[in-house]
């Protein structure tokens, strides 16, 4: 199996006399309602059918395969703006295709739902530039229509141009993001798990009795950021706080993760530029927040490329490759670092700056060579993200990608994978079809869903009937269960 800048992945498989890992991996199909997503350019490949995310089709197909593999999730991502700081321009991502155009993320969201039975749906909301008022009713309604298979990727946006679009000269600092993220997630706890009783609907049609007014009640919050009366629109669904992820690795967004995040997204290009930020993140949920920190999940992107054999997976990525963009590949950079690469020189190394993006990134760029490439240049770096962005690209049998998987869990003990696509959707039937079986094989993905028909909270921690935030989890205190008198449960602040 060979990596983008094709040197050989160490052989993983456990030695003679050793145990064989045996954790079971939590697979999320990586996407976002564009053309290309990771692989800026490949939508002009003659296979791609990326470029129809604007057609229903296109999404309740994706559920239908994925759920035939038996897929935890679809993790949709999203931007608010466009990528416009490689060359101070928008033209290369316009022109490439790099996230743009691209839509709103939850539009979909039902119409997977109703043609599948119980894969989950992770989609990405900023807590930036939305109310939460409105947001918690957005999300409580794709709850109930889900039955309860609705994630929230929590992220405080990285692009200027959302700024601006948004009514803001630019983004607020990184670290004022993530302060107001923490007010932003207490207002959706009160809203969601506070200002109804479990039991509030009665729906008693002899009594005349819809809701009962006493089991209902408003959040009175008062911050800095935010004042919201409530109460909350929507009754009780049936996750009430959906299934929280994650997807920041900052120093601010590690502290935030070990508070609040049930999953946490992590994108680098090898497993030992995440494992220190991994192992922070757990020692802070254990340390500060008294949770087990096993609990927190960690999915590292990666786009496996696979073939039935080695040359036939080669093969691939050597056709692929003529179809990326570097140009596309720079203008993401440039979105997610807010480093403009034109403005280095052709073999000029990259630097590490003071970021109001993506600071996990820049730091792991900084931090990491790209192995025998031996330094990042604007080329190499083009590169790699031409393909698969900021994770790794796995190329060959899927006895080769299960060990360059399985590396990742050694080495960063990261719990499982959002896969990127490079081809739409040929990457997801491979993976479908050659991958889901290796790893069954090895006995590292189910066979089943745990639950079947059940919550995204129930089958990603496998517990039938654990359908709200675990009990030592924050979101757990705000919860107003049934029978219990609005006097005797004090709203959290």
């Amino acid at each position: 199996m060979s990596s983008t800048n094709g040197t050989p992945a160490a052989n993983t498989r456990p030695g003679p006399g050793s145990a064989p890992a045996k954790k079971q991996f939590i697979l999320n199909a990586f996407v976002e309602t564009c053309s290309g997503h990771q692989s800026p350019g490949l939508w002009r490949h003659p296979a791609d059918k990326s470029h129809e995310f604007n057609k229903l089709s296109h999404w309740t197909e994706l559920a239908q395969l994925l759920e035939r593999g038996k897929i935890h999730g679809i993790f949709i991502a999203d931007v608010l703006g466009g990528y416009d700081v490689y060359r101070q321009s928008l033209d290369p991502a316009i022109r490439s295709g790099a996230q743009w155009p691209v839509h709103e993320p939850l539009a979909s969201v039902p119409a997977m739902a109703a043609v599948t039975r119980s894969i989950g749906f992770g989609v990405t909301v900023s807590t930036t530039y939305e109310p939460p008022y409105h947001l918690a009713r957005r999300l409580s309604t794709l709850d109930h229509l889900t039955q309860g298979r609705l994630g929230w990727n929590i992220v405080t946006s990285y692009l200027d141009s959302a700024a601006r679009n948004l009514g803001l000269a630019a983004q607020p600092q990184h670290d004022d993001r993530y302060a107001q993220a923490d007010e932003y997630i207490q207002v959706m706890y009160k809203l969601w798990e506070s200002s109804w009783r479990d039991d509030a609907v009665r729906l008693d049609r002899q009594a005349g009795v819809y809701t009962d007014p006493a089991r209902v009640r408003r959040i009175d919050h008062r911050g800095q950021f935010f004042t919201v009366p409530g109460p909350h629109l929507c009754a009780p669904s049936p996750q009430r706080t959906p299934l929280l992820l994650q997807a920041g690795t900052s120093s601010k967004g590690r502290a935030f993760a070990a508070r609040h995040a049930e999953a946490i997204f992590v994108s680098a290009h090898a497993p030992e530029a995440c494992a220190a930020s991994i192992a922070d993140v757990r020692r802070l949920a254990r340390d500060t927040y008294g949770r087990d920190p096993r609990a927190i999940k960690v999915l590292a992107l990666v786009t496996p490329i696979l073939g039935r054999t080695e040359e036939e997976a080669r093969a691939k990525y050597a056709d692929y490759k003529q179809y990326a963009d570097l140009e596309g590949a720079l203008a993401l950079f440039g979105g997610w670092t807010g480093i403009d690469l034109a403005r280095y020189g052709e073999d000029e190394e990259l630097r590490y700056v003071e970021s109001n993006a993506v600071r996990a990134t820049v730091e792991s760029y900084a931090r990491f060579s790209p192995g025998a490439a031996g330094k990042w240049t604007r080329q190499t770096i083009a590169e790699h993200v031409a393909i698969g962005g900021n994770g790794p690209v796995l190329v060959g049998t899927p006895a080769q990608v299960a060990d360059g998987l399985q590396a990742w869990v050694d080495i960063a003990d990261v719990d499982g994978f959002n896969i990127a696509y490079a081809v739409f959707p040929a990457s997801f039937e491979d993976v479908v079809d050659l991958l889901v079986p290796e790893l069954r094989a090895r006995g590292l993905f189910w066979d089943d869903y745990a639950v079947p028909e059940g919550t995204y909270r129930e089958n990603f921690y496998g517990l039938h009937g654990q359908k709200g935030p675990p009990d030592e989890h924050v979101a757990s205190r705000y919860r107003w269960r049934e029978g219990v008198k609005a006097e005797d449960h004090k709203i959290p602040e």
